[in-house]
């Protein structure tokens, strides 16, 4: 948690959730790593996508996976952390946004959909995905179009919830609900050993969130929790855009200084030169080799010279 402060910033931070429809959950429970790999990516590309088009940045993103609903059901989503704004493309300044609008969701949700579904189809033709069981016929060609065809025509959900109200309240929202489990022990309420029966709370956020309780019978609810588990050593938790581990301090440290802020003694002499990133990936590793003039601006030189 205290490298989650160090990279916290004075910025708009937005809570934004993409949601894959429940069509796909068989396919995701026979084929967890490789399905929840795909939706980090495609969930961040987004992000990092309309970051770039709308404001000419690279945003810092912090994601975390939840693969249950209230009830213990399947329910496969990912909390994104964005900030609000980022680094220029060339690295000379910081481009902040609104504190209240990030971007469209209806647009995210199209653009997020058409990203997991292409790596659906790119995933089934490289032979990476498993269809054992009953949903062996699904992994012929034709059944595997109809189960994309519905996928595609379901509505795709991306919520953004309210902005947080400043680093302070991104920092306790982490540590809350960063090694969140599927049930935690407070909304246990009963075993009966007698009626092999669990008892629990939920909240149903389809009745105004109102508090209820659920009984179920053992069996089902050991079944349901596993459902959650998580493959050996998958990491739940990301970060991408400026965030992503392998230069979050260079850059953390590069848009401090940019927003005017004191650059921890340890990064400081790292941050003279400004870090030019690649607008499509994200990636640091550029080398300027030479501008070349729009063809508007060169026409007019090659008339000249005839």
């Amino acid at each position: 948690m205290a490298k989650q402060e160090q990279a916290l910033l004075p910025v708009p931070y937005f809570h934004l959730v993409f949601t894959l429809p429940h069509v796909l959950n068989p396919l995701i429970q026979q084929n967890q790593r490789v399905l929840y790999i795909l939706l980090f990516q495609a969930a961040s590309q987004t992000l990092l996508e309309f970051g770039q088009n709308r404001f000419g940045v690279q945003l810092g993103i912090t994601a975390m996976l939840h693969t249950w609903s209230q009830t213990l059901m399947d329910h496969y989503h990912l909390h994104c952390i964005v900030t609000g704004g980022g680094i220029s493309t060339d690295g000379t300044k910081w481009v902040g946004s609104s504190t209240r609008y990030l971007f469209d969701v209806r647009a995210l949700s199209k653009v997020f959909r058409g990203k997991f579904c292409a790596g659906l189809e790119r995933l089934y033709g490289e032979g990476q995905l498993k269809f054992h069981g009953k949903l062996a016929p699904m992994g012929r060609p034709s059944a595997y179009q109809l189960l994309l065809r519905q996928a595609v025509s379901r509505k795709w959900v991306v919520y953004s919830k309210r902005p947080f109200a400043g680093p302070s309240q991104v920092l306790g929202y982490l540590s809350r609900y960063t090694h969140r489990v599927a049930l935690s022990s407070r909304r246990l309420l009963a075993l009966d050993p007698e009626s092999q029966t669990v008892t629990f709370s939920w909240k149903d956020y389809a009745d105004g969130s109102k508090r209820k309780t659920m009984r179920l019978e053992l069996r089902e609810f050991v079944r349901r929790f596993c459902l959650h588990l998580l493959p050996e050593r998958f990491v739940k938790i990301r970060h991408f855009g400026f965030l992503g581990n392998r230069q979050r301090k260079l850059r953390v440290a590069q848009a401090r200084a940019l927003l005017g802020q004191v650059v921890p003694a340890e990064v400081a002499g790292t941050t003279s030169e400004p870090t030019r990133v690649c607008p499509h990936c994200g990636s640091n590793r550029l080398l300027l080799v030479e501008i070349v003039p729009r063809l508007a601006t060169m026409l007019p030189r090659a008339l000249d010279s005839s």
